[in-house]
C-alpha cells in the first residue's frame, strides 16, 4: 500500500473567535505511506522542514497515538513528510500533521472512522476545535464548546474574499503568547467581542463581507499580543487603509492575516510588505485562498506519479 495524506494550512480566531473559529487555508502538507518502502525510514523534507530538525515527526507520533488508542498493531512503513506550512507562526502546521496521522493510521488499518470521529479524537489530542476542525473539513467553522463538534460555516461556494498574509521569518510561541494574556478583562471588552465573533460567524455562513469587516475586531488577546508582534497594530490598520475587510493576528502568531476582496489582494500585500519593511522585520508577503477542501488521503500506485483522490474515513 502506497499513499498520500495531504492536509491544509488554517487560520484560528481570525480575530474575535478566540479557540472558537478556523478557517482552512490552500497550503498544504502531505506525507507518503509506503508498506513496502524501508521499515522505520523517516525523511523529513519540505520547505519548513529545517525548523522541525532535531523534532520528532509529529504526524508518525499521531499515527502512532491512535494505533494505540484502537489496540492495533500499525505494518511496517516508510514515511516522507514534506511541510510546506509555516511552522510555529499561527498558520496550524502542528494541528495539519496531527490530524494527517490520525487519517493515515485510519486508512492504513482501515479502521473505518468517519470525519467526525478524526475530529473528535484530533480535538482530544490537540486540545481545541479551532484549528483542527478547519483541517479536518475545510472551509470555516466554529468550535461548539463541550461537544467535540463543529459548525461548518462556510463549506462550499465562493467566500468572495482571499487572504493576504505577512509571514515573519521569525516564529513564535504558543505558550509564552498565551501566557501574555491577563487572567481577568474587562466587561466592557467580553461583550465586544462576544458581538464581535458572532457578526464574524454569522457574516462567514452567509459570505457577507460587511459582517466580516464589523466582526473582525478583538479586545480579547490580540492588545496582549501585540507586545509580543510590534508588527501586528500598524499591518492591521495598513491592510484596512489599503482595501482589507479585516485583518487580526493568526492563531497565536507571528503571521498577520488580512481578509480582503481579489481586486484588492495585491495592495494589501503590498502594504503587509511595506510595513514589515519599514520595521525592518525579516519575512514575506503572500496572498493566499481560502479553501473548502480537508485532510485528504490519495492512493499512489507503485511506480506512477499519478494519484487518484479516495474519500477519508
Amino acid at each position: 500500500m502506497r499513499f498520500s495524506v495531504k492536509a491544509p494550512a488554517s487560520s484560528a480566531n481570525l480575530g474575535p473567535g478566540f479557540d472558537t473559529l478556523g478557517l482552512a487555508l490552500d497550503v498544504w502538507n502531505e506525507a507518503i505511506i509506503d508498506t513496502d518502502g524501508e521499515p522505520g525510514k523517516v525523511i523529513n523534507g519540505g520547505p519548513e522542514a529545517a525548523l522541525l530538525e532535531n523534532h520528532e515527526n509529529l504526524t508518525l507520533v499521531a499515527m502512532n497515538a491512535l494505533a494505540r488508542r484502537m489496540d492495533r498493531t500499525l505494518p511496517p512503513f516508510s514515511l516522507e513528510s514534506t511541510t510546506a506550512i509555516p511552522v510555529s507562526r499561527g498558520m496550524g502546521s502542528s494541528a495539519a500533521a496531527l490530524v494527517m496521522g490520525l487519517a493515515a493510521t485510519n486508512h492504513l488499518l482501515d479502521l473505518g472512522l468517519g470525519l467526525d470521529e478524526l475530529l473528535r479524537i484530533a480535538w482530544e489530542f490537540e486540545g481545541h476545535g479551532d484549528n483542527v476542525g478547519a483541517v479536518v473539513y475545510g472551509g470555516a467553522v466554529l468550535a461548539i464548546p463541550g461537544t467535540a463538534r463543529v459548525a461548518r460555516l462556510w463549506s462550499e461556494g465562493d467566500l468572495g474574499l482571499t487572504a493576504a498574509l505577512f509571514i515573519p521569518e521569525e516564529t513564535g510561541s504558543t505558550h509564552i503568547a498565551r501566557s501574555k494574556l491577563p487572567s481577568t478583562i474587562p466587561h466592557a471588552d467580553g461583550t465586544f467581542n462576544v458581538q464581535a465573533a458572532a457578526s464574524l460567524a454569522l457574516g462567514l455562513e452567509r459570505r457577507d463581507p460587511e459582517l466580516i469587516a464589523a466582526g473582525m475586531r478583538d479586545r480579547l488577546h490580540e492588545p496582549y499580543r501585540a507586545q509580543m508582534f510590534p508588527h501586528l497594530e500598524p499591518m492591521k490598520a495598513a491592510a484596512i487603509a489599503a482595501g482589507a475587510a479585516g485583518a487580526c493576528l493568526s492563531g497565536a502568531g507571528s503571521t498577520v492575516l488580512a481578509l480582503v476582496a481579489p481586486e484588492k489582494a495585491s495592495n494589501v500585500r503590498d502594504a503587509l510588505a511595506e510595513i514589515g519593511g519599514g520595521l525592518d522585520i525579516p519575512g514575506r508577503a503572500e496572498i493566499v485562498a481560502p479553501t473548502t477542501r480537508g485532510v485528504e488521503i490519495t492512493p499512489v500506485p507503485a511506480g506512477s506519479s499519478q494519484s487518484v483522490e479516495a474519500q477519508v474515513g
